[in-house]
């Protein structure tokens, strides 16, 4: 079975976003965080977050989990 290869996020990275933002694959996409559209997004824990934002992506570490809901936040696999 192939490795499936993901467009990498850090929860840091998110702090790009205003709080209460929905952030999708597009998003990150139209800010430049991912580079390759057609690749499926996971978010990783590196990075601090300090404001509520629901995260819409492919798959998400543990760490990128709890930081994002610790925030207030919510995440949603696509």
């Amino acid at each position: 079975m192939a490795k499936i290869e993901y467009s990498l996020v850090n929860v840091g990275d998110l702090r790009l976003f205003d709080a209460d933002t929905e952030v999708s694959p597009e998003a990150l996409v139209e800010t430049g965080l991912v580079k390759v559209a057609r690749l499926p997004v996971k978010i990783l824990g590196k990075g601090e977050l300090d404001r509520p934002l629901t995260v819409k992506a492919n798959k998400f570490s543990a760490t990128a989990k709890s930081k994002i809901e610790a925030a207030g936040g919510k995440v949603e696999e696509i």
